[in-house]
C-alpha cells in the first residue's frame, strides 16, 4: 500500500491536493455530511469569446440571472458550512457579469479563497486594481501564441490578441508593484490540431511573465460531441516537452501530462468527487459537475441557487440522494461520463482510498499553495 504524498516544491498544476484535507476525507467516510472543499461557478452563462474547443456549449440549461443579493447570499453560505474556495471557472465568462468585481471582494472579505479562470478581455487596468488584491489566483484561457491563430481558434476579432496581452502585462506590473500575492497564469486548451501555437505561447508568456503556463487536454462528452482526438496527443509529446523547457526560474510551464496520457479513459468507475468539489452553472443551477449541467441529465440536477439558498440545498436530502448514486455500483463512470472531468484527479485518489489501494497521509513540511483549490 503507497500513500498519496504529491509534491508541493512547486505549484501543483498536474495533480490533487486532496491529501492536505484528510480530515474531511475521514468524515466523508464516516457517512457525515460534509461541505464541498472547492466549487467552482460562473456567474452568467453568456460569453462574449466563441472558443473552438468550448464545452459550455454542451451545458444548456434553464436560465436564472445571479444577481448581487444571490451571489452574497451564496458566499455567505459557503462561509458559514466550511466552504474553502471560490473559482469563477465553469460555464460562462463570469467577468462580464455586473456583480463580478463586489463578488469576488465580498467572497475575500467572508476568508474564503477567491479565483477566476477567465479569457481576460475585459480585465482592463481599473478593474485589474480592483480585483487583484481579493483573489488566490487569476488565470487567462488562452490558446494560441500568435494573433491569427488567436483569433481564429478563440473566434474573436484580431485585435482582441493585442487587448488581452496588455491587460495579462498590467495584471503582472500591479502584483510586482504592490507585492501581492495573487498567482498569475496562462492556460492553453490543446487540441491536437493546435500543435503549431504551443512553442510560440509558451514563447509569449517569457516575454508576458506570468508565473506559470500550463497546457491542458480538451474534454469531451460522452458521445465525443467536439470530436477530440486523444490518440493524437502523443504527436505533441517532443513540442510540450520543448515548451516545458521554456521555464526558468520565475515562469513555469507544465503539461498536464497524467491526464493527456490517459487518451480520455478512466480507471476507475465510482464518482466521489463531488462531494469535495462541485460545479454550479452561471444559471445558478446546483449539479455535480460541470458535464451534467445539460437539461438531459436532469435527474442530476440539485436546485438552484436563485430559489434556494445553498446552505438549504446542502443540507437537503436531494443533494445527498445524488452525491450517494454516484458513488454507488448503479453508476458507472467509464460509460456515463465525458472524459477527464474536474473531478477525475481527485476521483482516482479516493478510489485508491476506498480500495485499500494507498493511504491518504497528509504530507509533511509547508503546505502548497492554492490549498483551497483541491
Amino acid at each position: 500500500m503507497t500513500a498519496l504524498m504529491p509534491d508541493h516544491t512547486k505549484l501543483i498544476l498536474d495533480g490533487t491536493k486532496i491529501a492536505w484535507h484528510a480530515e474531511r476525507v475521514a468524515a466523508w467516510q464516516r457517512g457525515e455530511r460534509i461541505a464541498p472543499i472547492t466549487i467552482d461557478m460562473a456567474l452568467t452563462r453568456a460569453c462574449n469569446f466563441a472558443c473552438e474547443y468550448c464545452y459550455a456549449m454542451l451545458q444548456e440549461n434553464d436560465r436564472k440571472v445571479i444577481n448581487r443579493k444571490v451571489i452574497f447570499e451564496f458566499l455567505e453560505d459557503c462561509a458559514e458550512i466550511g466552504v474553502k474556495g471560490i473559482s469563477f471557472v465553469s460555464d460562462g465568462e463570469s467577468t462580464i457579469s455586473p456583480v463580478f468585481a463586489d463578488a469576488v471582494r465580498y467572497g475575500h472579505e467572508l476568508g474564503l479563497s477567491m479565483a477566476v479562470g477567465t479569457n481576460g478581455f475585459v480585465l482592463t487596468r481599473r478593474k485589474l486594481e480592483e480585483i487583484l488584491p481579493h483573489l488566490t489566483y487569476l488565470r487567462i484561457n488562452i490558446s494560441a501564441g500568435e494573433r491569427d491563430r488567436y483569433a481564429e481558434i478563440m473566434g474573436v476579432k484580431h485585435h482582441w490578441f493585442d487587448r488581452v496581452c496588455q491587460n495579462i502585462r498590467d495584471m503582472v506590473e500591479i502584483k510586482r508593484r504592490d507585492g501581492l500575492a495573487v498567482t498569475i497564469g496562462l492556460q492553453m486548451v490543446v487540441m491536437p490540431q493546435y500543435h503549431d501555437q504551443i512553442l510560440p505561447l509558451a514563447e509569449l508568456g517569457r516575454e508576458l511573465r506570468p508565473d506559470y503556463l500550463i497546457f491542458k487536454h480538451c474534454s469531451d462528452s460522452e458521445d465525443g460531441s467536439l470530436g477530440v482526438d486523444y490518440g493524437g496527443y502523443e504527436a505533441l509529446y517532443d513540442t510540450l516537452r520543448a515548451a516545458e523547457a521554456l521555464s526558468d526560474d520565475d515562469y513555469q510551464v507544465s503539461v498536464k501530462w497524467s491526464k493527456i496520457g490517459d487518451r480520455g479513459g478512466r480507471s476507475y468507475q465510482r464518482c466521489y468527487g463531488p462531494p469535495f468539489i462541485i460545479q454550479l452553472s452561471g444559471s445558478g443551477l446546483v449539479a455535480p459537475c460541470g458535464m451534467l449541467f445539460n437539461e438531459r441529465y436532469k435527474k442530476f440536477h440539485i436546485g438552484n441557487i436563485c430559489d434556494t439558498r445553498f446552505k438549504d440545498i446542502w443540507a437537503g436530502d436531494r443533494y445527498w440522494q445524488v452525491m450517494s448514486y454516484l458513488a454507488s455500483p448503479d453508476f458507472n463512470a467509464q460509460k456515463m461520463c465525458g472524459s477527464l472531468c474536474l473531478q477525475h484527479k481527485v476521483n482516482e485518489a479516493l478510489d485508491a482510498v476506498q480500495k485499500g489501494r494507498a493511504d491518504l497521509v497528509t504530507p509533511q513540511g509547508p503546505p502548497p499553495r492554492h490549498l483551497s483549490f483541491i
